[in-house]
């Protein structure tokens, strides 16, 4: 009797394990300050976790509707409302899905064909790649360059083909913490104008913009608000990136394609984190306070390593800061950080992880959605350096 296994073709086969679970691994073998995986160091709002808890004790336990629990799409509309001064119907523009992650896939499969292009902005999440090639897509990258990584937009109009399906846009962006301008708005409506290109618009950091910014969201803009799916997520609003729960939105007939896949995916998200959301979502539309929050622990950090031998970037957005350590060393990113993780005790992402063609530049990301003590421990290790 033959013992040979099946014999196959990966689908993916230059994907490994992400260097997000790489990094993590490595930081708890060697006992080093874990800085690289974007999720928090502290709890989320205790009576968030009393409100999934009292709607578990409720009842809500079982399937909800496909698209999401009522009242989170409606609070979710209302959000929208509140923050971009758009009208969306919750009845057939928001669909909940398991994390801002299975809302891009299930939107990247619903539209994306053998043969059809999506531009991506690279560095870029890794997530996106590997979706659109499943589905027989292929990815067009335009570069974001070091050290400023702002849009090329002739750049732009030169990946543009008669077979580009889609143009993902990140903003505020990860890992850059580059935030998209009202400009940069402008220049997507022109170069799509007149096209049937979709625009998918991954927003989860909508909330974490710094320094009197606007989040200029997808949903602000008409024009491009007809053609576009919008994805953000709660975890990165209230702290609890495990509880996996997102969202898109977007016109009726696009949203109908998208359930059209989602439905074989996960279905629904979890039922009692939905309705514990809806009360918070619909208590504070806005994330009132968040955006300094956070701004607060990027002051800390850099101020705690200034006069280091790292450079900070800019950083509008997000939870993450790059940081230019090419006055210490001239080691490519990737060695600079296993050097960080086995002698100095940090671990933090090369930033070339999230780069497929470019080279990018010598510059790491960390996370400094950590507490402050963290936060304190961590520069002392890299002052070291």
């Amino acid at each position: 009797m033959s013992t040979t296994g099946p014999v196959f073709d990966s689908k993916l086969p230059a994907v490994g394990v992400s260097i997000f679970s790489v990094m993590t691994r490595m930081a708890n073998e060697y006992g080093a300050i874990n800085l690289s995986q974007g999720f928090p160091d502290f709890a989320c709002d205790p009576e968030l976790v009393e409100a999934v808890a009292r709607a578990m004790r409720d009842g809500h336990n079982q399937y909800t509707p496909m698209p999401g629990v009522h009242a989170l799409r409606d609070a979710i509309a209302a959000k929208v409302r509140h923050c971009y001064g758009a009208s969306v119907d919750p009845a057939t523009e928001v669909q909940v899905t398991c994390g801002a992650t299975g809302a891009l896939y299930s939107t990247l499969t619903a539209f994306v064909k053998s043969g059809d292009e999506v531009v991506l902005f690279e560095p870029c999440y890794d997530s996106y790649v590997p979706a659109i090639r499943l589905s027989g897509g292929t990815p067009v990258f335009v570069a974001l360059r070091y050290p400023d990584y702002r849009v090329d937009w002739d750049e732009v109009a030169r990946a543009i083909t008669p077979r580009t399906r889609a143009i993902l846009v990140n903003t505020p962006h990860n890992p850059t913490g580059m935030t998209w301008t009202p400009e940069d708005m402008r220049q997507l409506a022109t170069l799509v104008d007149g096209t049937d290109i979709l625009l998918i618009g991954d927003e989860v950091y909508e909330h974490i913009i710094f320094d009197g910014r606007r989040h200029e969201s997808l949903l602000r803009y008409p024009e491009l608000r007809s053609r576009a799916v919008v994805i953000s997520s709660f975890g990165k609003t209230f702290h609890a990136t495990g509880w996996k729960v997102g969202y898109a939105i977007a016109p009726a007939a696009l949203l109908a394609e998208i359930q059209r896949v989602h439905q074989f995916v996960t279905f629904t998200a979890h039922s009692a984190s939905q309705v514990a959301f809806a009360e918070f979502v619909t208590r504070d539309p806005g994330a009132a306070g968040l955006a300094d929050f956070y701004q607060a622990k990027r002051d800390l950090f850099l101020q705690l390593l200034d006069g280091s031998g790292f450079t900070p970037l800019g950083c509008s957005g997000t939870y993450f800061q790059l940081m230019d350590y090419s006055a210490m060393t001239s080691d490519r990113d990737t060695d600079m950080a296993m050097r960080l993780i086995k002698d100095h005790g940090v671990a933090a992402i090369p930033c070339s992880a999230f780069n497929y063609q470019d080279t990018g530049g010598p510059v790491l990301r960390f996370c400094f959605a950590k507490k402050d003590e963290t936060l304190r421990a961590a520069a002392e290790r890299l002052r070291d350096i």
